[in-house]
């Protein structure tokens, strides 16, 4: 476990783009990605996309299984807003990137960044941040430090988001 401020700023941007760019905006659930994943999988015709906001991910990853159906849906959304209500937006972070998969038993940013760069999670430049983000919706399949084209063209998707943003200087 490490808190806030040993865990590099590019990792908190990158995170935050690629798994839920509404963070600071909604309360708990991101009710345009809820409708977004669902019209996906009616289409797909398979409970695939959950559309969970990072809080969400946590209610769940904390409090419930990992069973895909309405009802461990509507208790995610429950929990996380009172996820919200009692912890705020800094904590659920920070509680987000210490217990989210970056792969088979790597648990954490501070263990993703050692386990694939060899260095602390404070230390991960804005590349080696957007591959941890890049490979979060499958951190079994995908590893980051891999010169796979799905890690490559969702990292670069990422940066661009983060320059975008205002999260990276032009250069």
């Amino acid at each position: 476990w490490v808190g806030m401020s040993d865990i590099s700023e590019h990792l908190k941007h990158a995170v935050i783009i690629s798994e839920d760019d509404m963070f600071y905006v909604h309360k708990g659930v991101d009710w345009e990605g809820v409708r977004a994943a669902l019209e996906r999988d009616w289409k797909e015709k398979k409970l695939a996309y959950g559309g969970s906001s990072i809080t969400q991910q946590v209610a769940k990853n904390l409090y419930l299984s990992p069973a895909r159906n309405p009802l461990r849906k509507i208790k995610e959304v429950l929990i996380a807003w009172r996820l919200e209500e009692t912890l705020g937006k800094r904590r659920i972070l920070e509680i987000y990137l210490n217990i989210a998969e970056w792969g088979k038993g790597i648990f954490g940013s501070e263990a993703a960044a050692l386990a694939y760069f060899g260095k602390h999670a404070s230390e991960l430049d804005p590349e080696e941040a957007a591959a941890l983000a890049a490979v979060l919706p499958n951190p079994r399949r995908w590893n980051p430090a891999s010169e796979s084209r799905y890690v490559a063209r969702n990292s670069r998707r990422i940066l661009a988001r983060m320059k975008e943003s205002g999260f990276l200087p032009e250069v």
